[in-house]
């Protein structure tokens, strides 16, 4: 390796190093005023508005989706924008998220009184204590000083990792504090393989209407005729509206030559009892059942097993389950 590989390789890891560092400081730095400001986000009655300019206001937005996405309302408001008319977002009940590595960024200077006027609870993240920032904030949380990575100390690199760091560790307690959960996480997560892994099988499923379903009493005709008009492969065969059995092309394979096929009772050819899934379980499951089984359809049966609908393998499909 070259002396100039060497030398590249040698700054990056002390870049990595520094904001290690810049974000390991932060745990001895927390204290009371950290609990206080988490319980500021957490007794908001309006919004959580995160406010920065600069590369804080790049931070600020990465944090306000964070605290969306975890069950805290939250949306980022521009400096200078807001002095221009997005002031009228604000409203009393509102917590303003105000960050400023040192505390004295002119933008977010300017809009603080404004903002206590409106009535707003303020919260600030600061490396500088005793800055306009921190002499504003009502509540404040340090994020100490730290020196710059960049080979002329300038661009802000450390300050705005540990800002980062700091505003996960905020909206992630405020998180834990609402006891926020997976299935409160996959309503806000609906799109992706994250929000698919958390969905329940009463939320991909075809209802009771737009399944092929006969009773045990019906003739493999009438099935057929139920499995034409569903647009499916297979007829669910109940009786009193509780799963008994299925018909599926294998069955009509396997009677073919049966004299009288399509008058006989669907109770004497239908696979006995069959593949089943409860509406409240994960659609990954049903997915796995019809994976395993090779299944076009799942029946969907409620805690008394009584057939509420089913689950198609090409719905699974479409919704990428697949």
């Amino acid at each position: 390796m070259t002396k100039a590989n060497t030398d590249i390789l040698d700054f990056a890891r002390s870049v990595l190093q520094q904001e290690a560092a810049g974000i390991e400081q932060l745990v001895d730095l927390l204290d009371e005023n950290f609990v206080a400001a988490t319980d500021a986000l957490l007794s908001c009655q309006g919004h959580v508005v995160v406010t920065g300019v600069g590369k804080p206001w790049l931070i600020g937005q990465k944090i306000s989706a964070t605290l969306a996405s975890t069950g805290t309302p939250s949306f980022a408001l521009h400096p200078s924008e807001a002095m221009h008319g997005d002031l009228g977002r604000l409203r009393s009940q509102d917590v303003v998220v105000a960050m400023s590595n040192s505390g004295s960024s002119e933008e977010v200077v300017r809009l603080l009184p404004v903002v206590k006027r409106i009535g707003c609870t303020i919260v600030g993240l600061t490396g500088v204590l005793d800055s306009p920032l921190g002499l504003a904030a009502d509540v404040l949380v340090d994020m100490g000083r730290a020196s710059e990575a960049c080979p002329i100390g300038m661009a802000p690199s450390v300050s705005t990792t540990i800002m980062l760091a700091l505003g996960d560790a905020l909206a992630l307690s405020v998180m834990k504090a609402r006891n926020f959960g997976p299935e409160d996480y996959a309503q806000f997560h609906p799109g992706g393989s994250l929000g698919r892994s958390l969905m329940h099988v009463h939320e991909v499923m075809q209802p009771l209407a737009e399944t092929a379903v006969v009773p045990q009493d019906a003739t493999v005709a009438d099935a057929l005729n139920a499995i034409t008009t569903a647009k499916t492969g297979a007829a669910f065969v109940t009786d009193q509206g509780k799963l008994v059995g299925v018909f599926t092309d294998g069955d009509l394979r396997r009677h073919i030559q049966d004299d009288n096929l399509l008058g006989q009772a669907i109770g004497e050819v239908m696979t006995v009892g069959g593949q089943f899934i409860e509406l409240n379980a994960l659609a990954t499951e049903a997915v796995h059942i019809l994976e395993k089984y090779r299944r076009g359809e799942l029946a969907v049966v409620d805690a008394e097993g009584q057939l509420v609908g089913q689950v198609l393998l090409k719905d699974m499909i479409s919704m990428h389950f697949l």
